[in-house]
């Protein structure tokens, strides 16, 4: 600890007079006149009617200053020698749990993502994405419309979205709903939630998702209900919790289970 071996470290060095220097030194220094170890008096001498402790120079706020350096040294020196698991300093365990992956300050943080809408196939849904106010977060907004198109072949129609890269057709999926505001909340997913699916159309066989073959992330909004819409994001990130222990969420079975 650095404040206590300050402390003994200057001991040792003062031999019989350093118990006031050192425990002084939080308090400032001590004059090189001070008469605070010795009451030696010249014979005629009158007293002195100052108590000697008040010779002192007693710097309060030379004391906090010293107090605050010895602990802000204890506190590195604590980082320093703490370890995470796997041997890791416990200062760079703790920034790992939690990683920024997108965050939604600049337009350049915009121009990594695209946003779709029915349009694509003849509908008239509306999607733009822009900055938050004062740049802090991506703002996606529209209009939805669920009216299909007159093509004949189109039977459903009505959505919007952004995604970090072009769409694919498999994608895992999981139905996020948030409280409308005003106030900001923070939504937490577990992967093990997700749920596969196939050109919109949830799959018969589940399994979990592979971690390491996720490409792309995305937003869809379609609620079937007309009218204007809004999300406001500030960032998305990756959280390592570790008392999640759910593997898969959704049952898992062969359609095919050989008799």
């Amino acid at each position: 600890m650095t404040l206590t071996m300050k402390l003994l470290n200057g001991a040792s060095l003062c031999h019989g007079c350093c118990r006031h220097k050192v425990f002084l030194q939080l308090l400032g220094p001590l004059p090189s006149d001070s008469k605070l170890y010795s009451s030696y008096r010249r014979p005629g001498a009158e007293p002195e009617k100052k108590p000697s402790w008040q010779n002192a120079d007693f710097s309060f706020k030379k004391g906090i200053d010293v107090l605050k350096t010895q602990l802000s040294l204890l506190k590195q020196e604590t980082q320093d020698h703490v370890k995470g698991p796997g041997g890791q300093p416990l200062s760079q365990y703790l920034l790992e749990q939690t990683k920024v992956v997108w965050q939604f300050r600049s337009q350049e943080d915009l121009n990594k993502w695209v946003v779709s809408s029915d349009v694509e196939i003849g509908g008239k849904s509306e999607v733009y994405l822009k900055l938050g106010r004062n740049n802090q977060g991506a703002l996606l907004y529209g209009t939805l419309n669920t009216e299909v198109p007159r093509d004949g072949e189109t039977k459903y129609s009505g959505y919007c979205s952004m995604r970090a890269k072009p769409p694919l057709d498999d994608l895992y999926n999981y139905f996020m709903f948030t409280r409308g505001g005003p106030y900001w909340e923070e939504i937490k997913i577990p992967f093990s939630k997700f749920f596969l699916s196939s050109r919109g159309r949830v799959q018969d066989s589940q399994h979990p998702i592979w971690l390491d073959k996720i490409s792309t992330l995305g937003f869809t909004i379609g609620d079937k209900l007309d009218g204007p819409f809004q999300l406001e994001i500030d960032f998305i990130g990756l959280l390592n919790d570790r008392a999640h222990t759910e593997e898969f969420a959704y049952e898992a079975y062969d359609k095919n289970t050989p008799v």
